[in-house]
């Protein structure tokens, strides 16, 4: 059975244009996510693009992985990741596809051994997929008739006192390709997977979120973060 990453990136972007594409750390954006994937063989077969872009297209060529053309209908600004990967299986049409590894563009800053021991985890159970949380330590609330309401904490309580939430932070998700099929890249048998790391805060959309993903990448550059 094949184990296969799938890297979604259509064109368009109204906050930051033609993300996908932008050089980062000297490579175009999208090209982070297809080298995690190159260099993880021992677990990943295939590595697809799924795209309805020509310059992404292009890249993911230059690089030797193979392209999926997604529709236009599929790749709207409202649609979602998960009709990106059902319209990628159907494409590939391969009945050995058991799991599929969704890896975004748009965070390429990934800890070290990340889909190594993620994957690992994964194995050991009998879980329909895997996604990766981090801790949040805010404050949090809603503001109702312009008043404030905590959400996860009472006033004047510690922050170091506060039950632990975790956000699902885009870094990786591991699905079975069956799950994927039914209309889900998480179910009520999935598990999280936490990663406590700086890296887990960058998911670009704006350029300010380029700006810091920058900063980072030259620190681990510089400091081997």
């Amino acid at each position: 059975m094949k184990n296969i990453a799938i890297i979604p990136a259509r064109r368009g972007s109204k906050r930051l244009p033609n993300k996908n594409n932008l050089l980062f750390g000297g490579i175009p954006l999208i090209a982070h996510s297809i080298l995690l994937a190159q260099k993880n063989k021992d677990i990943i077969d295939e590595v697809y693009v799924s795209t309805n872009d020509e310059t992404i297209k292009k890249i993911a060529l230059q690089y030797g992985v193979k392209v999926i053309d997604r529709p236009e209908h599929l790749s709207g600004e409202f649609e979602s990741t998960l009709t990106a990967l059902q319209h990628a299986l159907e494409v590939i049409e391969d009945s050995t596809v058991e799991n599929v590894i969704l890896l975004q563009p748009t965070n390429p800053l990934r800890p070290e051994n990340l889909l190594q021991e993620a994957f690992e985890r994964y194995r050991m159970t009998d879980s329909d997929s895997l996604f990766t949380v981090t801790r949040n330590h805010q404050k949090l609330g809603k503001i109702t008739s312009n008043c404030f309401e905590p959400y996860n904490y009472t006033i004047g309580q510690r922050s170091q006192d506060l039950e632990p939430l975790y956000f699902e932070n885009g870094l990786l998700y591991i699905s079975k390709s069956r799950l994927i099929r039914e209309g889900k890249i998480i179910s009520e048998n999935s598990i999280p997977y936490v990663v406590n790391h700086i890296f887990a805060s960058i998911d670009i959309d704006t350029q300010d979120d380029f700006d810091y993903a920058e900063y980072l990448y030259q620190k681990l550059i510089t400091y081997n973060l």
